[in-house]
């Protein structure tokens, strides 16, 4: 009798596990993105950030405090808008960038090595940094050589240093994090995403005529939009994500209620020299834009509805995936069944003919 060897050879079954490509893997280890590479990444991010003020003609704002009444158009070039006016503006400029960044490092994540990540964030900082810098000693030179200027400029480098810290924050979350992360740090940026779009296609809304109702219209709900987006794309499927979605909620709901009011406080001329009255103001209006349904609610309601359609879009996506990678268990199970009602067939007693 000859020995039976099909023991030793492997199972040809359509069950079986694929094995990942191990090809691609050699050559994302052996050609790994250089580190200049990753620090023009986290550069070029950044000025992604700055597009819709670069694009605006970057001059600055009209100064309250400017030492001479030179017109709008002789103003200097910076790269950040200071002014009370555009506190939210100066954020977006510098989370959204920060958020890009994060994107593009977590999409290369297979291609880079661990200090990829580093590498971008100092591209990222260098250019934000620089701009903090520049746009600060430029202001400075211009205003009034006086306490309440020195004031002014103080707050605005806080707003710019605090958004950038966000920022790095984000792009940390977004770049390395779990998915649960992520989605934290991609709705700050979503929340701040209107501001950005805004800066982009409006700079000046109250020039822009009956022409910006589609946009204006598209900035309402591009926020409530992108956190649901994030949402499906983290899922929640495990107890982190099912928080970190409740906080991408909560953030949607607090961040532009938190805006609205820093933004009207700040804007004020009248209560500039009342510290205590802005605040109040702006607890004020943040109460109120917090808590009034007819605000609250639709944006919550369109983040939810947008996470739902992706996450069901998500499982019907996995589940066609399964099927087709695996094709032939069904085929195999139905090619099974007639032989088993064979043997069946055949191990059966004959009909008995007593009758």
């Amino acid at each position: 009798m000859e020995p039976d060897d099909t023991a030793a050879r492997p199972r040809e079954t359509g069950a079986e596990t694929p094995e990942p490509d191990a090809g691609d893997e050699a050559v994302s280890r052996s050609r790994p993105l250089r580190w200049w590479l990753c620090l023009l990444i986290g550069a070029a991010a950044a000025a992604v950030g700055l597009l819709p003020w670069l694009v605006g003609g970057m001059r600055l704002p009209l100064q309250n405090l400017w030492a001479t009444d030179a017109p709008p158009e002789e103003y200097p070039l910076v790269l950040l808008p200071f002014s009370q006016y555009h506190l939210s503006l100066i954020a977006a400029l510098l989370i959204v960038g920060a958020a890009i960044a994060g994107i593009a490092a977590r999409a290369t994540r297979r291609l880079r090595r661990r200090s990829g990540v580093a590498w971008t964030l100092i591209g990222l900082l260098s250019v934000q940094v620089s701009a903090i810098v520049h746009t600060a000693v430029v202001v400075s030179e211009g205003l009034e050589d006086r306490f309440e200027s020195d004031l002014y400029l103080a707050a605005l480098v806080a707003v710019a240093v605090l958004a950038n810290l966000i920022g790095v924050a984000v792009m940390l979350l977004v770049a390395s994090a779990p998915r649960a992360g992520a989605v934290i740090g991609l709705a700050v940026a979503a929340v701040l995403s209107s501001s950005w779009l805004g800066g982009l296609l409006l700079p000046d809304p109250a020039l822009a005529g009956p022409t910006a109702e589609p946009v204006l219209f598209v900035l309402r709900w591009l926020p409530a939009v992108l956190v649901g987006a994030a949402i499906a794309w983290g899922g929640i499927g495990t107890v982190g994500r099912v928080i970190a979605a409740v906080v991408a909620l909560a953030l949607l709901w607090i961040g532009p209620a938190l805006i609205t009011a820093v933004s009207s406080a700040a804007g004020s001329r009248v209560l500039a020299r009342r510290p205590d009255e802005m605040i109040d103001y702006a607890v004020g209006v943040f109460r109120s834009a917090s808590t009034l349904p007819e605000i609250v609610v639709p944006p919550l309601v369109v983040a939810v509805a947008v996470a739902a359609i992706g996450l069901v879009g998500r499982l019907v996506v996995r589940r066609s995936r399964a099927s087709t990678d695996h094709p032939d268990r069904s085929a195999s199970s139905a090619g099974e069944s007639p032989s088993v009602s064979e043997s069946a067939e055949a191990s059966a007693p004959p009909p008995s003919t007593a009758d």
